[in-house]
């Protein structure tokens, strides 16, 4: 499968990164317990509203329009509207080819979102619509949106959802608004924080060392908020979530911005969920 980098708790470019000393190797996306929670299932959504808006019409893009890449994202684009949302997002969608991405309906073209990432299949959550127009997540950069015209890409299904509670330290799994498992689990330490806000899983990438339990990680489209403040071999990870050889660290603040979970919560995330799950981290 392709390798993507991992910040170890921070993942990274196409190839899986350490952290100094047993770290969490996460790097770009290559190509599943405890007692459930009893907290409200997320609502489902976006759904779009009846509208007799008229469809504003998307300017062409020039040739030379930057392309999201797994280090870099050109500036302009808006904030999510709603980043602590925990609304289940049902739909995705696959570029057939790279299409540009607008600030706004009608908007400006930023840059072209790619199919592929170091050759992982692109999968974005639809967060919103308007009239032939849809807003996603972006991967490469945290807490911004897209928008893309409604032709050129493909829909997918969406079934599976991660929040993740920063101040409880768990991390629950739920399926077609159905929490399935909760498991308490290692995040970001105060100086690399693991980052808030939705983003969504971008693939998955091997790891190296017994520290990661010989089991894959899986590469989301976030980064670290300071890239400053991780490794310097670590500044164009991305964030992860990974499994962790050491029982004692679950349920605190240590790792580079990753998520650790133990083996068998990781075995469990790598069996059910693909590219596209959307995550929300919040406080």
């Amino acid at each position: 499968m392709p390798a993507l980098v991992l910040a170890f708790c921070a993942l990274g470019g196409a190839a899986a990164v350490t952290e100094p000393g047993p770290v969490d190797p996460v790097a770009e996306p290559p190509t599943t317990a405890t007692a459930p929670t009893t907290s409200p299932a997320p609502k489902a959504g976006p759904s779009p509203s009846p509208t007799v808006d008229r469809v504003l019409p998307a300017t062409k893009p020039p040739e030379d329009l930057p392309v999201i890449s797994y280090v870099h994202v050109p500036k302009g684009f808006p904030a999510d509207p709603s980043p602590a949302s925990l609304a289940h997002l049902p739909e995705g969608l696959h570029p057939k080819h790279k299409l540009a991405v607008y600030d706004a309906p009608g908007g400006k073209p930023r840059a072209y979102l790619p199919s592929t990432i170091r050759g992982v299949t692109v999968i974005v959550p639809v967060v919103a619509k308007k009239p032939g127009w849809s807003a996603v997540l972006l991967p490469s950069v945290n807490r911004r949106i897209g928008w893309l015209p409604d032709h050129g890409w493909r829909a997918e299904t969406l079934r599976d959802q991660v929040v993740v509670r920063l101040g409880e330290r768990t991390l629950t799994w739920w399926r077609d608004g159905v929490q399935q498992k909760t498991w308490t689990v290692a995040i970001g330490s105060e100086r690399t924080p693991t980052p808030l806000g939705r983003t969504f899983v971008l693939g998955r990438t091997g790891t190296h060392g017994e520290v990661y339990a010989g089991l894959d990680a899986l590469v989301l489209g976030a980064v670290p908020d300071d890239r400053g403040a991780v490794a310097p071999g670590l500044k164009d990870a991305h964030t992860g979530i990974h499994a962790w050889y050491r029982k004692s660290v679950f349920g605190r603040n240590v790792s580079n911005g990753c998520v650790r979970m133990p083996k068998d919560a990781q075995e469990t995330l790598l069996a059910n969920l693909a590219a596209g799950t959307p995550i929300t981290v919040v406080a």
